[in-house]
């Protein structure tokens, strides 16, 4: 696929407006690990969950649906349609899959009749550009199912990658501004005051592509399943968003890290997040370690009743602190340095 540029044009408006999205997009991973399943390469892991997730959607009844009807309408390339990835499923699946189903059927035409431009219609998708009811129902139907099954081999590291990449984003913003957060965002992307450039899919390698955010402000979606360059809506109509390849992080080796044997590797890390950020709260050590916010609690539970942190209620805030045995123990075990890789 060949490279070329996207530009994203701020205002001093649009800086005051960069969010972080606080969740995974089940929309946007589907779309983008449904062009890992179209790819080859990727050694031995990526082969893996590939067999698996067919293995899946073969027992459920799927694939042949998704085949026919979820691959032709995310093909590897440098269009698919915005409806597949709505705004709404950044507050969960349910929200993002009613949404799909409830898109416009002017508008799906609309936007099947481009990626007819590029790539031809199949003819698995000639009912929805029909605007056939049972049509788009199915697609809502497959695309939950696809999702399920795509997510489940990959679940916890999931949930660990963009948990950690979220707190990273996090951490820049709050202790150096939100500049300083878009310069620290991975190498692809690049901070080049006020604009933010990117490598892009294009059909050419000197195609660029600019989008003026004009006060809308822009929503940095962290990916787990986006693996070489950054995507955006096609829609400049649509909320402005930034969907990047989350970091690969690589925790040391339980193996080489007896505190990780002692405590289990998200308590170990629970409690160096605690150690290192004194005041440290639930839902910043659930970001930080990739846990939910139920498990982070059970989590600082336990290190509390094992005399290893204190912990005080601050009117609807739980704050934690590591005590002098807690750190201590974190003090003579250190981790080895985390690495980020793409």
């Amino acid at each position: 696929m060949a490279l070329g540029t996207l530009k994203i044009v701020f205002t001093a408006e649009d800086l005051a407006r960069v969010r972080i999205a606080p969740r995974p997009d089940p929309m946007w991973e589907m779309v983008l690990s449904l062009h890992l399943l179209q790819a080859r390469g990727g050694g031995t892991a990526m082969a893996i969950w590939r067999r698996q997730v067919r293995d899946i959607l073969a027992e459920t009844g799927l694939l042949t649906q998704v085949r026919g009807m979820l691959i032709p309408l995310a093909p590897a390339g440098p269009y698919f349609p915005d409806f597949l990835t709505p705004a709404e499923a950044q507050s969960g699946l349910d929200h993002g899959v009613k949404a799909l189903v409830e898109t416009p059927r002017r508008r799906i035409r609309h936007e099947l009749g481009l990626l007819q431009t590029y790539y031809g219609l199949p003819p698995g998708l000639e009912d929805l550009a029909r605007g056939n009811a049972r049509a788009i129902r199915d697609l809502g139907r497959v695309a939950c199912g696809y999702i399920q099954a795509a997510f489940a081999p990959h679940l916890q590291q999931m949930e660990h990658t963009l948990g950690r990449e979220r707190s990273a984003l996090a951490r820049h913003l709050a202790d150096d501004g939100v500049e300083q957060m878009l310069d620290h965002l991975p190498p692809m992307i690049r901070w080049r005051p006020p604009v933010l450039e990117a490598d892009y899919p294009a059909r050419a390698a000197q195609n660029s592509r600019e989008i003026h955010l004009r006060g809308r402000g822009l929503t940095l979606i962290p990916s787990y399943f986006c693996r070489v360059t950054p995507v955006a809506l096609v829609d400049q109509g649509l909320p402005p968003v930034l969907v990047y390849p989350a970091r690969r992080w690589t925790p040391a080796a339980a193996g080489n890290d007896p505190l990780v044997e002692l405590l289990g590797r998200t308590r170990a890390e629970t409690l160096r997040c605690i150690a290192a950020t004194p005041g440290c709260t639930t839902t910043e050590l659930a970001r930080r370690t990739g846990s939910s916010l139920a498990n982070a609690s059970k989590h600082a539970q336990v290190l509390r009743q094992a005399g290893l942190i204190t912990s005080i209620r601050q009117v609807n805030l739980m704050l934690h602190q590591a005590t002098a045995l807690g750190t201590e123990l974190v003090r003579a075990q250190p981790p080895d340095e985390p690495r980020a890789r793409l």
